[in-house]
């Protein structure tokens, strides 16, 4: 038997892109109607999935990239490759301030893969999206000499 090939890289983030597609129908948002399912890539291959889910005090609402990096940090994950985020809507749906600031602070400078119905995907650097970004580097460790 011939060893498998390992998938390109377009392959396995469309892959990415099909997961986040069906965690999507799970989010809970009944304020704005806009589902948004993300799935977040480790370097070891799993995939940590998320949606939004809303809240009636909205401060308290969780977009689905949060979800996916929180689930995936309590669960010991620390090491990221890419996240694929998908909403219904007919356009790419970037990410909001907080989920780029808990991404590049939790993932790093991960691909960040915005995918729309028609199947299109525009894959950017998290760093294009959060330039200058303040990050555990800029805070002074007291515990350092």
């Amino acid at each position: 038997m011939a060893p498998r090939r390992p998938s390109s890289k377009l392959t396995q983030y469309k892959q990415l892109v099909s997961v986040a597609q069906s965690v999507r129908r799970l989010a809970h948002a009944p304020f704005s109607n806009f589902h948004v399912g993300a799935a977040l890539l480790a370097t070891d291959g799993r995939i940590y999935t998320g949606c939004n889910i809303e809240n009636s005090s909205y401060g308290l609402t969780i977009c689905a990239e949060r979800t996916a990096v929180f689930k995936a940090i309590s669960e010991g994950e620390r090491n990221f490759r890419a996240i694929a985020v998908i909403s219904d809507e007919s356009g790419f749906t970037p990410p909001c301030g907080a989920c780029r600031q808990v991404l590049m602070d939790l993932a790093g400078n991960i691909d960040f893969i915005m995918a729309n119905a028609k199947g299109e995907m525009e894959i950017v650097k998290l760093k294009e999206l959060l330039p200058l970004a303040f990050t555990p580097k800029n805070l002074k460790n007291p515990h350092r000499s």
